[in-house]
């Protein structure tokens, strides 16, 4: 097949891009080629940005276009406007943040989408907006390339080449050993998928033109956020290693709360232990949460500890304030 991948040289859009080029398909990225990247020079890049210039897929005909980027209403439309019935069948990456928070554990995907309400549908990208707009961006592409489409709604991707630098962090502090600090409550649910599993169950599911929606989940149902920071200190972790959960009945400025990455927090306890079974019947092959972790290590090594990751002061004082 001949493939285009919008956003397909960074993390999810790089494993996607990996995928499709391992399984022997004719691969073409568009982006704005600001992105260092690895991809190979088998895989075609065509340079422009989504939202100003689109020239370069001018006259281009692809068998299937797989969406990565795609955040506001406005992205579907002018990327249908640049290819139309040109992009072949259409798949887009979505989120479950898309859902409304269901009402049971292991929902699946007849869970209602969040409504767009009085957002803006091309309103700015932030931690309220992002579920709304990816929920928009889904209706969008009913709308616009028709009802046989494929949409996947990842959960936390974790894996190399993170450049939300999410687990990451955990990986890195779970090394280091010592005290560390994790928001509480301990059970609170975490689900994740390895990136590599997104580009290779994305690539299955556009080969068999897949129609309809489906979670991208690695792990169902959920363990608790403690449980998974366990399994990972056993995997890497020096002995005396110990876990300290940060209660909210320490001194605990609720802004600290925010350096700590991963986690949904006590709110989400329903989105974030969704069901994973329509995937698993579709082809989804999970790997381990430690192919997970020594895929961080391999491409983290030798890498500086990011600013805005919790510092060993900060950590420190929050720990002071812990009995």
């Amino acid at each position: 097949m001949k493939i285009l991948v919008i956003g397909g040289t960074s993390f999810v859009g790089r494993a996607i891009s990996l995928a499709a080029l391992e399984n022997g398909h004719d691969v073409t990225v568009f982006n704005r080629g600001e992105t260092s990247t690895d991809v190979p020079s088998a895989i075609k890049r065509l340079i422009g940005d989504r939202r100003t210039d689109l020239t370069a897929l001018n006259g281009q005909r692809f068998d299937a276009t797989i969406d990565v980027i795609a955040y506001q209403r406005g992205d579907v439309e002018r990327l249908h406007e640049a290819l139309g019935e040109h992009a072949g069948y259409y798949l887009q990456i979505s989120s479950v943040s898309a859902y409304d928070e269901p009402h049971v554990e292991l929902a699946d995907e007849s869970t209602p989408l969040r409504e767009l309400g009085d957002v803006d549908p091309n309103a700015q990208i932030t931690g309220a907006t992002y579920g709304v707009l990816k929920a928009e961006c889904e209706r969008a592409a009913h709308e616009l390339f028709g009802s046989r489409i494929g949409i996947v709604r990842p959960t936390y991707v974790i894996g190399g080449h993170d450049v939300t630098m999410r687990f990451p962090y955990w990986v890195a502090r779970l090394q280091r050993g010592g005290r560390i600090a994790f928001p509480g409550p301990a059970n609170s649910p975490l689900q994740w998928i390895d990136v590599r599993d997104v580009g290779e169950f994305t690539v299955h599911l556009t080969e068999q033109q897949f129609v309809g929606a489906v979670n991208a989940i690695g792990v169902s149902p959920a363990p608790g956020f403690k449980e998974v920071l366990e399994r990972m200190a056993t995997h890497v972790s020096p002995q005396g290693t110990t876990l300290v959960e940060l209660s909210a009945k320490g001194d605990v400025d609720p802004s600290w709360y925010q350096k700590f990455p991963l986690w949904a927090g006590p709110q989400s306890v329903t989105i974030m232990n969704m069901s994973n079974a329509k995937a698993i019947s579709l082809g989804l092959a999970p790997r381990s949460l430690e192919e997970s972790i020594d895929d961080v290590i391999e491409w983290f090594d030798g890498q500086t500890w990011p600013p805005y990751w919790l510092s060993e002061d900060e950590e420190a004082s929050l720990l002071s304030n812990q009995s």
